[in-house]
């Protein structure tokens, strides 16, 4: 298959290597700097945390024209960056599908717009990476931990075209693909799980995992967010997506939070979330003026979100390290107990 990736990023740069190194013939559009660098070295890639460099020579090409054919094209970038060149694309009436990998909260509109609903696929890039130098430093992507790309229909289910795109690009080295029949929906979810939620209050720790992790406030407002973002995509009729997050929000909030503190801990975050938090306000804010629209569209009450999308925007004070002053919800968790209890005793009574 011919293959362009339009967006010579961390993520980009990673996926074009190892679809290339799948024997698929692929070209990594990339200008200035970033030009350089893959002209000098190629695609150079290190797995976190200590392996050594690999070198992939994936062709490059500086231009994107009307007049080029591909069977399919990449775009991987930022869903700002990606709304800035859909006049480009446009213009090629060749390219029967562009697949679009990125966060993304108002759905397929604005690229069914400019290039017609038959030409357009929506997905995810399920690897996490952040550049160093000329380097990307990856997560996925390797042996024993593959990249998954998540890839949907614009209106759902599944087509015949999708199974064999699917296919195509699970043929990259150490590349998993999966179908995802309501696309639309997990990025919805997605975009609730990170960005009116855990980045801003990540925000408010200074972009430092470790002082978020001890800092009981911040994990309290990034849970209430996450619980509203979904509670939205819910009243609005979105299905959650994945499944096993309904199970993740039945959690209590003191468990929760204690997990968050747990989860957000993990020597990984510095390359799933760290690195790329500290380079995306420009996404960020994008991303949460889209999931605003949709609290709009819900009528409902949240104000965690919105006090954490104000305090990003504004660029507020940080908390102060280690702060515990909100109260958990112990409820969530001497309710069910009290509940249970009850239950317990009227049973053995009629015993």
């Amino acid at each position: 298959m011919k293959i362009l990736v339009f967006g010579a990023g961390p993520l980009g740069s990673l996926l074009a290597a190892r679809l290339f190194q799948g024997s698929h013939e692929v070209a990594l559009l990339a200008r200035g700097v970033r030009l350089g660098d893959l002209k000098k070295h190629g695609v150079a890639l290190r797995r976190w945390p200590t392996e050594k460099t690999e070198f992939v020579r994936v062709p490059v090409v500086t231009s994107f024209s009307s007049k080029d054919t591909y069977d399919l094209v990449l775009v991987v970038m930022r869903k700002n960056s990606a709304l800035k060149i859909l006049p480009l694309l446009s213009k090629n009436k060749k390219v029967p599908i562009f697949l679009f990998l990125m966060n993304n909260a108002a759905g397929p509109d604005a690229f069914i717009d400019a290039l017609g609903k038959d030409r357009v696929m929506m997905g995810f890039p399920g690897a996490a990476g952040y550049r160093e130098g000329h380097t990307i430093v990856h997560l996925n992507g390797s042996p024993r931990r593959p990249a998954e790309i998540i890839v949907g229909e614009i209106n759902g289910g599944i087509s015949s075209r999708l199974e064999k795109i699917t296919q195509e690009l699970g043929k990259g080295l150490y590349i998993e693909a999966a179908i995802e029949p309501h696309m639309d929906a997990w990025s919805k979810y997605h975009v609730a799980l990170l960005f009116p939620s855990l980045v801003p209050a990540l925000y408010l720790c200074g972009n430092d995992n470790l002082r978020m992790s001890r800092t009981r406030d911040a994990l309290v407002l990034a849970w209430r967010g996450i619980k509203e973002g979904f509670s939205i995509l819910k009243k609005l009729g979105y299905p959650v997506r994945p499944k096993y997050m309904n199970r993740f929000l039945l959690m209590p909030e003191p468990l929760a939070v204690s997990f968050l503190g747990k989860l957000i801990k993990n020597p990984r975050m510095e390359v799933a979330m760290i690195r790329h938090a500290e380079v995306i306000c420009d996404e960020t804010q994008q991303l949460n003026a889209e999931f605003l629209d949709l609290v709009e569209q819900s009528g409902m009450f949240t104000p965690t979100i919105r006090f954490l999308i104000d305090q990003f925007n504004k660029k507020a004070q940080l908390l102060p390290d280690g702060l515990q002053s909100i109260r958990l919800r112990w409820s969530e968790i001497l309710i069910p107990v009290l509940i249970i209890s009850l239950i317990v005793l009227i049973l053995m009574y009629m015993l």
